[in-house]
């Protein structure tokens, strides 16, 4: 099917995002962190990064089965006819017009971030105690950021046949990397073939339960969030620490799941 003038250009869009260092303000908060990057290579050990990492496996492990509440299609329904979406269904939203739901989708990331700040500079306040219990509720706003955003595309992004592209997303968030990028595209363009041809989406699925795939989650997002973290632990600074990196974390997240759910948005509509 022939994509309008606007999608072409979002097309763009996301070829140049693929390649991109990131917004300046993203450059200079990794900037900012590189200190703290250097120390965990330089000092960190290796059983602090698999404790990190297994942290985020149980988080992610909890949101999958908790993925019934993280959000409501009606919720989605009601805010897309508020924008004059006139749909009953979250999957009417693959035929409306792409601008509509790219303002659909961006409705959704203030109030993510916001809520990832807020809840950052609480958890930071009580410094590397409460670091652990900051890293699930972290991922619990993402989790439900990702499934808003998937939602305005209409994707019901609901059980784990969506696990290899939720976790391509949150790699993305971690490392913001062209590799990752590439490799989350491709993940896209599994997923847009399977929804042109109407078939169900299976992804390049890893096997046992979600919880066993999470753990193949790759050590650089348990790096990223470590080496950023480290500074939450100073006393005082460590509320500011932590409001800082959680809303860097989540607008990451925002970024690749908009960027990706428009890929296969544009890609179904090509194959159809």
């Amino acid at each position: 099917m022939r994509l309008t003038d606007y999608e072409i250009q979002a097309q763009r869009e996301i070829e140049a995002w693929q390649h991109e260092k990131g917004p300046v303000l993203y450059q200079a908060f990794n900037w900012l962190m590189l200190p703290a990057d250097w120390l965990v290579d330089q000092v960190v050990p290796p059983e602090v990064i698999d404790r990190v990492s297994e942290g985020v496996a149980a988080a992610l492990g909890l949101l999958g089965d908790a993925s019934e509440w993280t959000y409501t299609e009606q919720g989605i329904i009601e805010r897309a006819g508020k924008r004059g979406l006139d749909v009953s269904e979250v999957e009417e939203l693959r035929e409306q017009p792409m601008e509509a739901l790219d303002d659909l989708a961006r409705s959704y990331f203030s109030e993510n971030t916001l809520a990832a700040a807020l809840e950052g500079g609480g958890t930071g306040l009580g410094g590397a105690a409460l670091i652990a219990a900051d890293i699930p509720l972290l991922f619990a706003v993402n989790f439900r950021l990702i499934q808003q955003t998937g939602g305005s595309y209409g994707l019901s992004v609901r059980g784990d046949e969506y696990n290899p592209l939720l976790l391509s997303i949150f790699n993305v968030s971690a490392s913001g990397s062209a590799r990752a990028k590439g490799e989350a595209l491709r993940e896209v363009s599994v997923a847009a073939a399977a929804f042109a041809h109407n078939l169900d989406y299976r992804g390049r699925r890893m096997s046992g339960t979600w919880r066993e795939q999470s753990r193949q989650v790759p050590r650089e997002i348990a790096k990223n969030l470590v080496g950023k973290k480290l500074a939450q632990t100073v006393p005082v600074a460590g509320a500011a620490v932590g409001a800082g990196v959680n809303y860097w974390f989540t607008s990451q997240t925002a970024r690749a799941a908009y960027m990706l759910f428009r890929a296969i948005h544009i890609e179904r509509k090509e194959r159809l």
